[in-house]
């Protein structure tokens, strides 16, 4: 079951809260609606749900493969295409994986992800409702 919960500081600002955490996240309008730029904007934010939960995935992966001592550096960069008409929402979404390390093992850093994308990942399942959902992985050695 999932719960959260907001609470209106005024005008466009709101905290959230997820369950057990009592540091809020601050979610804000842009600008442009009235915001301030001092909190995340939801559209957005749902991007770092998806580089998280997969970044997770991965993460605990490449420890159960024994793997990860090599990967001096991961990082997860996201490209995403929204609609021109309201309601605006992704339709397009690229994943970019970037590993770096000394004797990097391609195979099961591969191995990694796919098992994200295609099976533990539940918020690249719900992309792919409303969205086309791409990715690539870079490898750099050191």
């Amino acid at each position: 079951m999932g719960q959260t919960k907001i609470v209106w500081k005024r005008g466009m600002q709101f905290d959230a809260f997820s369950p057990g955490k009592n540091e809020p996240i601050p979610i804000e309008a842009e600008e442009k609606f009235g915001g301030k730029g001092e909190g995340y904007q939801p559209k957005p934010f749902m991007l770092v749900a998806l580089a998280g939960c997969t970044g997770l995935d991965v993460a605990s992966l490449m420890k159960k493969m024994r793997i990860d001592e090599n990967v001096s550096d991961f990082t997860i960069d996201i490209d995403a295409h929204m609609t021109d008409e309201h309601p605006k929402y992704y339709d397009k979404v690229h994943v970019i994986y970037n590993f770096k390390g000394k004797n990097l093992n391609q195979e099961k850093l591969t191995k990694c992800v796919t098992l994200s994308e295609s099976r533990y990942c539940g918020v690249y399942k719900m992309f792919r409702s409303f969205a086309e959902v791409t990715y690539e992985i870079n490898f750099i050695e050191e």
